[in-house]
């Protein structure tokens, strides 16, 4: 009887353990949309002022000045969202990991 015991502990804690897995990464794809929800509505903000910016441009160096100002915060900013974005996909693997971390032996 103990070997059937054993078994279903371990099925039980398995369960446990996916539940907890799926539920942390729930809350991180949860995390991660907002986030780029977040982004995604500020540059399109960003990109709506300057175009209005462009429109009021009365020469054309003004208009390479607003474009170029514009490319290079849009750059800074993207490479910033994607360093943000990789470090919480990296935090979320490694928290839906956790509670399988006890069943992969030590060496």
């Amino acid at each position: 009887m103990t070997g059937i015991e054993d078994i279903q502990k371990l099925a039980k804690d398995n369960a446990e353990n996916a539940q907890k897995a799926f539920s942390t990464l729930s809350k991180g794809l949860q995390t991660l949309a907002v986030e780029i929800t977040d982004y995604s509505k500020k540059s399109f903000e960003e990109g709506s002022a300057v175009l209005e910016q462009l429109a009021g441009a009365k020469t054309l160096d003004k208009v390479v000045e607003i474009q170029s100002d514009y490319a290079k915060k849009a750059y800074e900013g993207l490479v910033a969202q994607a360093t943000k974005v990789g470090e919480l996909y990296a935090d979320l693997a490694k928290e839906a990991a956790k509670p399988f971390e006890a069943l992969i032996p030590k060496k």
